[in-house]
């Protein structure tokens, strides 16, 4: 990664470390669930969770395959994840970046990475990563937030995903991921595009301290186009944003022989 998103990164997942353990978004049982029912784990796996931030992956793996690497950027990210963790002792916690992995080619079985892309200044990168480090026949699970292939909603998206959160880089398209997966050998088997909705005082509290820049997300919500306001769903109560809704992908893909 480059190093100025690098320390934007560290900076803002050091400051929150907890609440995204605590996250109802990132810890949502349901989706660990699907994780599991799509990979159909094998106790002979040793799997890497890639940004693994709370750990909600790795620990959903855990019972059912020989081992976990839990891997991030952030150090005290993880050493706050591998104490809330610390009674599942097949679970392995290592500093990493996503885009330069310290592990040999062809050491995974599975490799899963979710809800941290959009933070990735070179998704292309990540993905060649990915396939490097995965065995031939291996899985690639991937869930994160997507773009709509819409422009004008691409770069609202966008907009108001880095206004809180600096530590944002930028939500693809699916057609862009595909495009990727596709380059590197990497066979889609299965995806579901779906709708996530967002509580937004919680989603904009996680990453944002200060009350102005707060209200600087909130207003950019109130002046949204028509447009933008019915495609993201965004629900007002008493003049207040409540809620709104992403487009979020989930990916299964196989490794070429």
């Amino acid at each position: 990664m480059s190093d100025e998103v690098k320390r934007q990164v560290q900076a803002n997942f050091s400051k929150n470390k907890e609440a995204y353990v605590t996250s109802s978004t990132h810890k949502n049982q349901g989706d660990l669930d699907l994780i599991n029912e799509w990979l159909q784990p094998d106790q002979s796996w040793t799997v890497l969770d890639i940004a693994t931030g709370g750990g909600h992956v790795a620990k959903a793996l855990s019972p059912f395959v020989g081992s976990v690497f839990a891997t991030d950027l952030t150090k005290d990210m993880l050493q706050n994840t591998a104490t809330h963790l610390r009674t599942l002792p097949n679970i392995h916690f290592v500093v990493a970046d996503a885009e330069a992995l310290p592990f040999i080619d062809e050491s995974f079985d599975v490799v899963t990475c979710r809800i941290a892309p959009h933070h990735f200044p070179s998704p292309e990168t990540f993905i060649t990563e990915v396939e490097r480090v995965l065995k031939p026949g291996g899985i690639f699970l991937m869930v994160d937030n997507v773009a709509p292939e819409d422009e004008d909603l691409d770069n609202f998206y966008n907009t108001f995903e880095k206004m809180r959160d600096r530590s944002h880089v930028r939500a693809l398209k699916v057609s862009e991921w595909k495009h990727l997966l596709c380059s590197a050998s990497l066979s889609i088997e299965q995806e579901l595009t779906r709708k996530k909705t967002l509580p937004f005082p919680d989603w904009v509290k996680r990453t944002l301290d200060n009350d102005q820049e707060r209200l600087n997300v909130e207003c950019f919500f109130q002046d949204a186009d028509e447009k933008s306001f019915s495609y993201f769903s965004i629900q007002k109560e008493n003049d207040h944003i409540q809620s709104f809704s992403i487009d979020e992908w989930m990916v299964k893909c196989i490794k070429e022989s």
